[in-house]
């Protein structure tokens, strides 16, 4: 199948490009600025060829979402999955009385407005067999786990997990495979230095969910990596 990858530069999305690659299906890796020197994707590139295509892709930009969509569809290309993946985690162990707004709506803009501005566009080219959208989420974004603290990064995710809950229902007649994941607490930028989990475990996972299409046992999209139900 052919992947969309967002946020496809770093941290679990390279992962997500080798993994894929590594299995047999073409990537499309969206990047913010690919212009600028991607190391992990050039090497994938070398090895790869044209099964990999660095797109420029800001999540944030609109237009520039929907001038890749008419690209790729201009030239014959279509999608068996998207990967939502491109986000950003600020105002850490920020108390609530000296939170900066802006840092609630940049975060907004990009882990939830991004996802549905991507799925907004591409939808039209997810056109393969038994196709997936996978929204990478986070045990941060369950109500049921509620902690005081990065107030933005959380919200956005529990809005996406609703986001994923109704895409499920409004596509499940079309066959198209919807969760949202928590890829675990990653050994990545965002995840620290004293994360546990290997991204590329973690991408191998997620890889896994779309390929054999393993749905949660209860109601809910919302499923960590290995496909285990996650608490809402």
């Amino acid at each position: 199948m052919n992947i969309l990858i967002t946020g496809a530069g770093r941290g679990l999305g390279v992962e997500l490009v080798a993994e894929a690659l590594e299995r047999g299906h073409g990537v499309i890796a969206g990047v913010r600025h690919p212009e600028q020197e991607q190391p992990e994707l050039a090497k994938l590139a070398a090895a790869y060829g044209d099964e990999l295509t660095v797109a420029r892709l800001d999540v944030t930009d609109e237009e520039g979402v929907a001038a890749l969509a008419a690209e790729l569809k201009a030239q014959g290309r279509t999608l068996g999955a998207i990967i939502n993946n491109a986000a950003v985690l600020t105002a850490r162990n920020t108390q609530v009385e000296v939170l900066d707004l802006q840092d609630m709506l940049t975060t907004m803009d990009i882990n939830l407005y991004g996802p549905i501005r991507v799925v907004k566009h591409f939808l039209p080219l997810l056109t393969e067999t038994q196709p997936s959208i996978i929204n990478i989420s986070s045990e941060a974004g369950s109500i049921s786990n509620a902690y005081p603290g990065d107030y933005p990064y959380s919200i956005s995710k529990t809005a996406l997990n609703m986001f994923s809950q109704q895409l499920h229902v409004y596509l499940q007649d079309r066959g198209v495979y919807v969760l949202s994941v928590h890829p675990g607490w990653m050994h990545t930028d965002m995840g620290g230095e004293e994360a546990p989990t290997d991204p590329r475990q973690s991408a191998g996972g997620i890889i896994t969910l779309i390929e054999q299409r393993k749905g949660p046992e209860g109601v809910f999209r919302f499923v960590d990596y290995t496909g285990k139900d996650m608490k809402i």
